[in-house]
């Protein structure tokens, strides 16, 4: 009673003083943590259960794997799958697919398409995990081949299109992604919902083929939503054009005016386009609408544990050595071809400070806080919870580079891997 009204400090209480707790008992106090916003707790609890010698049932796991998802810790989703497996369920198919999902999410595709490769049933959301997975990460060939796998199987489902048209999209595969639309209706039956659409939009903007994009639009039979015209604002961030950002931009902001990235995402393109006054009158428009900016951040797992950074973070213990070495890895990127792109830089201040605040970018202090601590030969592995600024994504090239650093920078619309100056999305995303 007390889980589902939300007190979880009651429950939690009251949990702590039943002399006998059976596998439901834990298995319910963990959702609970789970879902008021506790992952963390939620996964100390799990542990203690482990110690304690009870054992989890089908449910625990189920319940316990959203935690590990949203923690986006490589190290968590080992360690469950781990337990599965020692507690034989790792065979159970509504389990396998939550690890499979975990695992795509942290990154690891490799580890995910093993256990997809070798379970012995498959269900749509089996498949649909491991094709969004590679889309994620761009591997347009590998959601095709996937794709018509299992259409030789089973009927896949709308959602399945999304993520097949999204990989598409990210890997400029504008023929394949055409017919991938064409066919969802004609072959399958299925009805374009909004999401089709808006990956279609993305296609074809992505590609700078704007103009077609939005005739595109004209010609939906259903009214573009908030994520039809995102798609194509999104992409005049990669091909700006003003008459085309201008009605973007419009729309969203009478279908969603308190959105923040747009206002933010508005204000950059401007500023791309030499239009400055326009840039900080967007700025001004979100403080006179009350339109309150998502803080960004960057966490990095180092040794089972999970460090948090923002803009400017002084909180780390190892502060002071960060900003030392960032200072001095700046000077080497900029040695190597980094020019430092304003554009994302705070506006109204001088130029050197501008500088001065993209370094302090939370990215980069993740970054650099990794190569301090991890070895020379290691990955890198840091989750953005916004999308990656363009300066930070040309300056995480350079870091690869110059340190001979792999870097799996996720951020809210894809993964990035870089390596050797280059990074997997070919500066598309």
């Amino acid at each position: 009673m007390y889980s589902k009204s939300g007190a979880v400090d009651t429950a939690k209480r009251l949990f702590d003083e039943m002399p006998d707790r059976s596998v439901v008992t834990w298995t319910t106090m963990i959702g609970a943590l789970a879902q008021n916003g506790h992952p963390e707790e939620a996964l100390a609890l799990f542990r203690r259960m482990l110690e304690e010698r009870v054992r989890p049932n089908r449910a625990t796991f189920l319940t316990v794997m959203p935690c590990v998802i949203r923690l986006a810790s490589l190290r968590h989703a080992q360690l469950i799958h781990g337990f599965a497996i020692r507690s034989l369920l790792i065979e159970d198919l509504m389990v396998e697919t939550a690890v499979i999902d975990s695992y795509v999410r942290r990154g690891s595709l490799n580890s995910a398409r093993r256990i997809f490769d070798q379970m012995r049933e498959k269900n749509l959301v089996t498949w649909s995990i491991m094709i969004s997975g590679y889309g994620m990460h761009g591997r347009g060939v590998e959601v095709l081949e996937l794709f018509n796998r299992m259409k030789c199987l089973m009927k896949p489902d709308h959602i399945t299109f999304v993520s097949v048209l999204s990989a598409c999209s990210h890997a400029g595969l504008i023929d394949e992604g055409w017919q991938c639309f064409n066919s969802m209706t004609t072959e399958f039956g299925i009805v374009a919902h909004s999401e089709h659409y808006a990956c279609m939009v993305d296609l074809l903007g992505r590609a700078g083929q704007l103009e077609k994009a939005r005739e595109f639009i004209e010609k939906m039979p259903i009214k573009p939503d908030c994520s039809v015209w995102g798609s194509l604002l999104g992409a005049c961030r990669i091909h700006p054009d003003a008459k085309i950002t201008e009605l973007a931009a419009t729309s969203l902001f009478e279908l969603d005016p308190q959105n923040s990235g747009r206002y933010i995402l508005l204000s950059n393109i401007y500023t791309s386009l030499g239009k400055i006054e326009e840039a900080h009158s967007i700025r001004v428009l979100m403080r006179k609408r009350g339109v309150k900016k998502i803080a960004g951040y960057t966490v990095i797992e180092l040794n089972n544990k999970l460090y948090k950074f923002l803009v400017g973070d002084c909180s780390n213990p190892q502060s002071d050595l960060i900003y030392r070495e960032l200072e001095r890895l700046m000077d080497r990127i900029k040695e190597a071809g980094y020019v430092p792109n304003t554009n994302f830089a705070l506006h109204d201040v001088e130029e050197e400070t501008q500088v001065k605040s993209l370094y302090m970018h939370s990215e980069k202090l993740a970054i650099v806080f990794g190569l301090i601590n991890t070895r020379p030969e290691s990955t890198i592995r840091v989750h953005k919870n916004l999308r990656v600024c363009g300066d930070c994504h040309t300056a995480t090239k350079f870091i690869s580079k110059v340190t001979k650093r792999k870097i799996v920078m996720r951020d809210s619309h894809r993964f990035h891997h870089f390596s050797d100056g280059e990074c997997s999305c070919g500066d598309y995303w």
